[in-house]
């Protein structure tokens, strides 16, 4: 659905103010045609300080409020064609003038994606003009677009739920995995200690205790038992007979 361009029909209106209205026998009225002039032309910051000139002769004028609000929204500042407009309902005392400007509202409320705002002017511009075919329109685009933003909103949430879920779940593992990581590291370090403790526990050969006297000693010791021996071996057999050292 495609927003309705609505300019032209608020320049409209706002000449028809200043042809049906008495303000031309006041001093400002000048400024509004000048005005009036200049928006045709899209001059719309001249048109803009013509409109205020014009409510400098007179804070009163419904008129220059409305055209105002016109050259403002021309110029893409919304919120201070808004104001104007406010401004033109308050002021005025004719209900297609104040539905013009509610719808005017609307369309300020629109241009920044304020979908339920917007509803509420369209749906005030059609209370007071219940034949406003554009209002009518717009209302409707602009429910189906605030129903598309709700949705989209609650598609958003299930998408960032299932974000974060599935980032939990692989935090978990990574968990999982670092404790199952340093089981099998304290497994080891445990092993490792007690075959340290075990190896401990082994006897280990002792460094031998003769000095080199004593082992002197006991070699000569030896050969004196082995010269004995062999003399009774003489003696035995008559004749002599080797014997094989086994140290």
């Amino acid at each position: 659905m495609q927003l309705l361009n609505t300019t032209y029909r608020m320049l409209i209106t706002a000449a028809l103010l200043c042809g049906c209205s008495g303000v031309w026998a006041q001093s400002g009225n000048k400024y509004i045609r000048k005005g009036n002039e200049l928006y045709q032309e899209k001059k719309y910051t001249d048109a803009e300080a013509n409109y205020k000139k014009a409510l400098e002769q007179n804070q009163q004028s419904e008129i220059g409020r409305y055209n105002l609000g016109n050259s403002l929204y021309e110029q893409k500042r919304f919120e201070d064609a808004r104001t104007q407009y406010a401004n033109t309902i308050k002021l005025s005392g004719d209900k297609h003038t104040k539905s013009d400007a509610s719808y005017n509202m609307g369309n300020t409320y629109m241009e920044n994606k304020k979908w339920e705002e917007s509803i509420k002017s369209y749906k005030q511009a059609l209370k007071l003009n219940p034949t406003d075919e554009q209002a009518r329109y717009n209302l409707a685009y602009a429910q189906a677009m605030l129903k598309k933003q709700q949705q989209g909103g609650s598609d958003n949430k299930d998408k960032d739920k299932k974000e974060k879920d599935k980032q939990q779940q692989q935090q978990n593992q990574q968990n999982k995995d670092k404790d199952q990581n340093k089981n099998q590291q304290d497994q080891q370090d445990q092993q490792n200690k007690d075959k340290e403790q075990q190896d401990q526990q082994k006897p280990q050969p002792q460094p031998s205790k003769l000095d080199k006297q004593e082992a002197e000693r006991l070699l000569q010791a030896l050969n004196q038992e082995e010269k004995k021996l062999q003399d009774k071996m003489k003696k035995m057999k008559g004749q002599q007979v080797p014997v094989e050292k086994d140290w």
